[in-house]
Formats: C-alpha cells, sequence, structure tokens
C-alpha cells in the first residue's frame, strides 16, 4: 500500500463517516423521541427542535470518547498506518451494512455493541496475519488485542441490561405508588418536589459528570464544577423546585410536560456525547493515524504508537458531525419505523401487536405470573387491596384513537429521567455504554411495573423484547465476524478488494431500500383501518363499514387473481396472493379490535344495536378464515404439482367465481355509499350460488365415480365451492347487520 492510497482511504473513511451517522442516528432515535412522542408531551414539530438542540448540545462533550475507537480496542504501537487504515475501512463497511440492515427491519440495536466488534473482528483479523508473516515472532494475540479493555466495555454493556430494567421497573413503580395513574391531583402535592428531584438527577450526569469530556471547557473549569458539585446540586434542586411549584400553583402547569421535554434534550444530549465515537471515531483514528504517519520519516513502517496519548478533538468537527446528525432525524423515514417498534412493545392499552407469541415467551410469563402470584399470597391483604388501587389503571375516556398517548406523561419522565442518568454516568467513566439498551430496557422495565403487559398482550410484548435482545447478540456476532472477513478481503485484494466489497454493500443498502419502502407502502395501506371517531356511535358504526368496503375490495380482488392463478396454475402469483394472506388476517384483527374498543367505550348504548355491532365480528372472521383455505389450498395444490383442474371443472368454477365475486361487489358498494339498491336481489344470489355448488357438486361425485377427477383435485373442488358459499353467506349476513344499523326497511334474512 503507497502514500496515496492511504490518502484516499482517509477521505473514504471520512465519507463513510457521513453514510454512518445517518445510518446511527436513524436506529438511535428511539432513544431520545420514545419517551416523548410516546406520551404526546408535545407537538411533534417541538419535540424534533428540542431533541435537534440536544444532539447539537451533545456533540461537544464527546471528546474524550473518541478515545475508544483509537487504543480502546487493539493496542496501535504494534500496527502501521496502513495495517490500521485496513482495520479502520473494514469496520465502517461493516457498520453501514449492519445498521441499515437493523433500521430496515426497525429493530433497534446498539451502535456501541457493533462499532466494539467491528473493531475487535478486524483488529483479530489483521492480528493473525501478523503473526503468521512473521514466523520469529513471540507476540501472542491477546499482546495485540486489548482485552482488558474490551472485556469492561461488554461487561459494561450487559451490566447495564440488567440495571437499565430494574432501575425502570422500581423507579416506576415508586412513582406510580405516589401519583397513581390519575396523577393530577396528586401532582399538586408532590409534583414540585419530584420534579426537582427529577431535574437534579438529569442535570447533574449530564452537566457535572458529562463536563470532563466538552470539548469546549479547559480543565480549570472542569475542576471547579468537580469541587462544587453538591453546591450545583443543591442550587438545581432549590431552584427547580421553586419554579415547578410556581408553574403548578400560578399557571395550572402540568409540570411532567417540561420535565419530559428537559428530559428528552437531556438524553438527546447524552446520546450525542456517548455514541458520537460510534459513527466518526473510527474515521478520525484514521486521520490521526494518517497525521502521526505523516510526522516521521518512514511513515509506511512506523508503528502508531502515537494514537495511545490522548487528543482534543475539534469543536466544529464535533458541530459538523451534529449538524449530519440533526439532519437526519428530521429527514429519515426509517427512524421513525425504529421508534414505532419500542412505542409499540410499551404502549399501555392492548391493541394489535407487531410480534407473534413463541413458546419461550409463553414460558416467560407463566414463570413471572406464577412467582407474582406467591408473592400477592403472602403479602397480608390490606396492603395487597392498597397497592392495587393505587396502581389499577383508570377507566378509558372516549376521544379520538389517534390522538391517545401510548402511556402517561409520568412514565415518560421516568424513562428519560432513568436512562439520561445511566448514559451520562457512564460517558463520565469513558465507557461507551450503549443508549440502545438502557433507554430501551428502561423502557420495556417502566412499562412492565406499569402492567402495560397485561394477560391480553403479555406473551407478544415478551415476544418483541426477545427479538429485539437477540437481536443485539445478533449484532455482536455479525459485526465480528464480516469485519474479520472484510479486513482480510481489504488486506490481500488492496484496491480491487475495496471495489468488491463497495459494490456488494451498494447492493444489499439498495436491496435495503426497496424492502423498507415497500413496508411503508403496507404501513400506509394498513392506516386506512384506524378508527379515528369514537365520540359517537353512529359515528364509529359508520367508520367501521367503510373499513369493511375496503377490506372486501381488497379481497374481492385478492379473489379473482387467485382464481384465475389457479386455472392457469401460475404458482408465481398464487405465492403473491398467499403472502398477501398475513395482511388480510391482520386487517381483520385491527377492525375487530377497533369493534371491542366502541363496544367498551359506549357499553351503556342501545343494546340491540350493539349486538349487531358485534355480529360483524363473527361474520368477518368467517369470511377471512375461508379466503386464507381457498388461497392457501390452490397455492399448495399447484406448489406440489398436483393435476391441475379438469377444463370442465375450471369452467364450473369460474361460474361460481362470477356469482361470488359479485354477490361481494354488491356487499362492497352498499357500505360505501352507506344506500343499499336492492337487498333482497344478494339474497337470490346467494340462493342461486348455493344451488350451483349443489349441482356442481353432483357433476364431481360423476367424475370421481369414473376415475377422471383423482383424489387431492376432488379434494380442492369441494373445498372451494363449499368456501364460497360459506363466504357468500357472511357477505349477505353483514348486509343484513348493515340494514338494521342504519335503520333501512329492507331485510337481508
Amino acid at each position: 500500500m503507497d502514500l496515496q492510497l492511504c490518502y484516499i482511504i482517509v477521505t473514504i473513511l471520512i465519507l463513510f463517516a457521513v453514510f454512518d451517522l445517518v445510518v446511527g442516528v436513524t436506529n438511535d432515535a428511539v432513544n431520545f423521541l420514545n419517551s416523548s412522542i410516546g406520551s404526546k408531551a408535545a407537538p411533534f414539530v417541538t419535540i424534533m427542535v428540542i431533541a435537534s438542540l440536544g444532539i447539537l448540545a451533545g456533540v461537544t462533550f464527546s471528546g474524550g470518547m473518541m478515545e475508544v475507537a483509537r487504543k480502546g480496542i487493539f493496542h496501535p504501537q504494534f500496527f502501521t498506518m496502513p495495517e490500521l487504515l485496513t482495520i479502520f475501512l473494514a469496520v465502517m463497511i461493516t457498520d453501514v451494512l449492519l445498521l441499515d440492515l437493523f433500521n430496515t427491519h426497525g429493530l433497534p440495536t446498539s451502535t456501541t455493541v457493533s462499532i466494539v466488534f467491528e473493531l475487535l473482528g478486524a483488529a483479530v483479523a489483521l492480528s493473525l496475519i501478523k503473526m503468521l508473516a512473521a514466523t520469529d515472532s513471540t507476540m501472542a494475540l491477546w499482546d495485540y488485542i486489548n482485552t482488558a479493555k474490551a472485556m469492561a466495555i461488554v461487561g459494561g454493556i450487559l451490566l447495564s441490561i440488567v440495571i437499565a430494567f430494574f432501575s425502570g421497573a422500581m423507579m416506576q413503580f415508586l412513582s406510580r405508588l405516589i401519583f397513581t395513574f390519575d396523577y393530577s391531583t396528586r401532582m399538586k402535592r408532590y409534583g414540585a418536589l419530584w420534579g426537582g428531584v427529577a431535574m437534579t438527577s438529569i442535570m447533574f450526569f449530564i452537566l457535572l459528570k458529562g463536563s470532563k469530556g466538552a470539548t469546549f471547557m479547559d480543565a480549570a473549569t472542569v475542576s471547579w464544577i468537580k469541587g462544587h458539585s453538591l453546591v450545583i446540586m443543591a442550587g438545581i434542586f432549590v431552584f427547580s423546585t421553586l419554579i415547578f411549584q410556581i408553574l403548578i400553583s400560578f399557571f395550572k402547569v402540568n409540570i411532567f410536560k417540561p420535565i419530559v421535554l428537559v428530559g428528552t434534550f437531556a438524553l438527546a444530549m447524552a446520546f450525542a456525547a456517548n455514541d458520537l465515537v460510534n459513527f466518526i471515531g473510527v474515521p478520525l483514528a484514521g486521520l490521526n493515524s494518517l497525521q502521526n504517519a505523516l510526522a516521521s520519516p518512514d511513515p509506511l513502517t512506523v508503528t502508531m504508537g502515537g494514537l495511545s496519548q490522548k487528543v482534543q478533538s475539534q469543536t466544529y468537527i464535533m458541530l459538523i458531525a451534529g449538524a449530519i446528525m440533526v439532519v437526519t432525524l428530521w429527514v429519515s423515514k426509517k427512524a421513525r419505523t425504529v421508534t414505532e417498534t419500542e412505542i409499540s412493545l410499551g404502549q399501555q392499552d392492548e391493541g394489535t401487536e407487531k410480534f407473534e407469541s413463541i413458546w419461550l415467551s409463553r414460558k416467560i410469563v407463566n414463570m413471572f405470573d406464577s412467582i407474582f402470584g406467591t408473592v400477592r399470597n403472602m403479602a397480608p391483604a390490606g396492603v395487597r387491596n392498597a397497592v392495587a388501587r393505587r396502581l389499577s389503571p383508570m377507566a378509558e375516556t372516549a376521544g379520538s384513537v389517534s390522538e391517545k398517548p401510548s402511556f402517561d406523561l409520568v412514565r415518560a419522565s421516568v424513562n428519560l429521567m432513568v436512562a439520561s442518568a445511566v448514559v451520562s454516568f457512564a460517558t463520565s467513566l469513558k465507557l461507551p455504554l450503549s443508549t440502545t439498551y438502557v433507554t430501551f430496557m428502561v423502557a420495556m422495565g417502566t412499562s412492565f411495573s406499569d402492567q402495560a403487559w397485561g394477560r391480553e398482550s403479555a406473551v407478544y410484548r415478551v415476544t418483541g423484547v426477545l427479538t429485539v435482545v437477540g437481536g443485539w447478540f445478533m449484532t455482536a456476532f455479525i459485526a465480528f465476524v464480516v469485519s474479520f472477513i472484510f479486513a482480510n478481503v481489504l488486506f490481500h485484494l488492496n484496491i480491487a478488494g475495496f471495489f468488491i466489497l463497495a459494490a456488494v454493500a451498494g447492493s444489499l443498502i439498495w436491496a435495503n431500500h426497496k424492502k423498507h419502502r415497500v413496508k411503508e407502502k403496507d404501513k400506509k395501506e394498513m392506516s386506512i383501518y384506524n378508527l379515528h371517531k369514537v365520540e359517537n356511535f353512529t359515528e364509529s358504526v359508520s367508520e367501521t363499514f367503510d373499513h369493511l368496503a375496503f377490506l372486501l375490495k381488497e379481497m374481492r380482488e385478492s379473489f379473482d387473481i387467485a382464481f384465475d392463478a389457479l386455472f392457469e396454475e401460475d404458482l408465481y402469483r398464487l405465492r403473491k396472493e398467499r403472502n398477501r394472506v398475513k395482511y388480510f388476517q391482520k386487517s381483520t384483527n385491527i377492525i375487530i379490535a377497533n369493534i371491542f374498543k366502541v363496544l367498551r367505550l359506549l357499553s351503556k348504548e342501545d343494546k340491540k344495536v350493539s349486538y349487531n355491532y358485534y355480529q360483524i365480528i363473527r361474520r368477518l372472521q368467517k369470511f377471512s378464515d375461508g379466503h386464507r383455505d381457498v388461497v392457501i389450498r390452490s397455492s399448495m395444490h399447484v406448489s406440489n404439482r398436483h393435476k391441475g383442474l379438469l377444463p370442465v371443472q375450471i369452467e364450473e368454477l369460474k361460474e361460481i367465481k362470477q356469482v361470488f365475486l359479485n354477490i361481494i361487489q354488491r356487499v362492497e358498494t352498499a357500505f360505501r355509499s352507506k344506500k343499499i339498491i336492492d337487498c333482497q336481489e344478494a339474497v337470490e344470489q346467494f340462493h342461486y350460488l348455493r344451488e350451483l355448488v349443489d349441482d356442481f357438486n353432483e357433476n364431481q361425485i360423476e367424475r370421481i365415480r369414473d376415475d377422471s377427477s383423482k383424489t387431492r383435485l376432488s379434494i380442492l373442488f369441494y373445498a372451494i365451492g363449499g368456501n364460497c358459499v360459506m363466504m357468500a353467506k357472511q357477505n349477505v349476513k353483514l348486509l343484513d347487520i348493515f340494514n338494521e344499523s342504519f335503520k333501512l326497511d329492507q331485510n337481508c334474512s
């Protein structure tokens, strides 16, 4: 590797720093946006502005953290500048790919774990290469690797998972005992003192502990702050308590909102101070390597012991990085996807769950249910009842579902207070603690303590947590292995290796981009089923029928495609429709969840109307199950290469299809227009369809007797005909419910 190539590599590293800032902030935005967005503490734009200011402030506190990339994982004095540049380039390519992969799937992972294990993997690769090349060397692998520091970082991260969860759970439990879910009256009594403690905690760790890494503070200022920490803490507590008391007493301000917003600023600041090293630490280390090497008469062979010395990062570099992070925060769609994952796992109310249950989550839920049942039985009845009253969630009130927060401001403030304290304290110790691990586990701890994981949702939430935590371990494994491979490719193939890896990275990122775009499209389509009106029962019913009209249209089109694909034995189109089955099942579940929500909120309304409204659930479930059965049976039949439908069977199924789809379209049109033109005609079409299927079934019996239709073909034929009759009946019943709901005179029975 010549010197000119080293210049090119350093330039590439700087460009990768920009890419890494983008994908890194996309993944880590959830850390400081989760609580404020989930609790709707302020308008979205206000939250984003405050988070942006926190990032810009935080980047100036990360100077000391930059040492981790230079000497935290390996001993630079045993490597030359070209060798270090190979390590750093492998790390950056791996990091961009890995974080983009997790962002695409909406899973928050640790940028700290990724960078640590990428550095470890690439450094091990170069160390082994050096050991194999130097036959007379007495150096061992652990001589090259800073194992003590690496283990301390990994141990600190793993310990933070446990500490964060239990700290969040305990703090939330105590806070909920004090304020309960109906916190408005108790806020007047204890709010100012609680707010003073919260503000003191946040400001102590951010200002006093984090100041040691600030790029704009000299040693004397840091020393003065450290020496007067008790006075500063007391001042913050007294001042913030007085301010909060004034806001409560004279201005009737909900002080949890400013606490959440200040906490958002603090956690964004802690994130930038702690995690900036993950994004630009490696490129800056590469730049430092080149600068140190150029100061030597032989830059290509001199070892990089100079990187072990402390280097103060330039404030303007930090601010440029902060500006890129802020822009990404505002424009990244993937950041919203990652944020939604954490909010959905911590939402107070049950609803559509993002994850399915697995055996391990069921085992964990059963185990904890047994443990807590034992503890409850051991506690005195008086204590049990007193705690239960204070921890009992408030009854739901009518209102716009879209405007309802996922959890309240008490939990949001605890999330931010505990997470910012833990992360900032780790920053002061120069430990690159994972902000993702801390904030995620704090949020899960507070939601657990708040009983958000009730019996209706616990297994799904636990599955989600296991998925995210499992992704963290996969992050470490993938980061190590991929960076190890990339370092070998770059070392042995040089510039050709870089172009190969660049092509691979580009194709993978583009594939992830397309996958995320499809997911966003599906999510946008799914949003049409969100229920916005629950203030008035009639409006809610009307909106439900709008949702049903759209779902029937989508399923009618799916049936049309599936029938034609079956006739033509087109496996590609059948598999495509089979993949959409999950979408239709989820859409059905959302509509059903909306119905339950309205029925709970409006239980005192007309019982007959409520009963009819409930009947939609039964009919819709049967219709959805029928669709799934037809599509999956057809797909499996063609996929298994069974004999195709006979020409006469195709003609008969085409007749069934035409009548069946006409019934669906008639019901769909009625729901959309809120007007039934001819209800009786739908009933007559249903009777005609049933007679048609009966006649064709008799024909099929003859085909079975003369052995022209094999067993599997006969099973498929009967299943499709029977499902069509069943689903047509459900549509007619839905039309009847619609009739009753809007007090129309016609009857579809």
